[in-house]
């Protein structure tokens, strides 16, 4: 990787992590506390219900997100990735997993269309969590910014989200510490 980070320094390309991740109904529970022998009780109904996210961190600190309510494919990640285009200026290189999504034919086309002028792909390796800094981003929403919250439904859940995320954009130290945690 460091290999990657001094070419794209020398190319003046913008860094840019990319993952995706559900948020589901049933809350990220954590230690909490209360009196004791009144253990509290959360009450949620049992769903399967979820919110897709994809996200991108740059390596200054600056976090995109995209919110939708049924799985990403090919065509919501071009859609993400024109987004990107748009909201970052000049040249991007952009850190991924592999998963399926990002193979997809959509993908390689917008890439072959012209897109990999400004955007140059790189795959981390098999299963890297470790080398992913939006996985620090995503347990940070999950189990502090979001936890023991409960939504009855999907409506709720994004609200809650959309606060969680406002909440943790101000809090720039915490996204580059996920960066720093990687070894980046």
């Amino acid at each position: 990787m460091a290999r990657d980070q001094k070419k794209a320094r020398r190319e003046g390309r913008t860094i840019v992590w990319v993952d995706e991740v559900g948020f589901y109904l049933l809350a990220g529970v954590v230690r909490t506390y209360a009196p004791r022998g009144q253990t509290p009780v959360l009450r949620v109904p049992l769903t399967r219900d979820h919110l897709s996210v994809i996200g991108a961190v740059t390596a200054t600190g600056r976090l995109l997100l995209a919110v939708q309510e049924h799985a990403f494919n090919g065509l919501t990640v071009v859609r993400f990735l024109r987004h990107l285009l748009q909201q970052i200026p000049g040249k991007i290189l952009l850190i991924w997993d592999g998963a399926p999504i990002h193979r997809d034919h959509r993908v390689a086309d917008f890439l072959a269309a012209g897109a990999a002028t400004r955007l140059h792909i790189e795959a981390l390796p098999g299963y890297a969590p470790d080398l992913m800094p939006v996985e620090g981003i995503w347990q940070h929403l999950k189990h502090v910014e979001l936890r023991n919250v409960t939504c009855h439904n999907q409506q709720e859940l994004r609200h809650e989200l959309q606060l969680a995320i406002a909440r943790l954009r101000q809090k720039w130290h915490i996204i580059t510490g996920c960066i720093r945690e990687c070894g980046y």
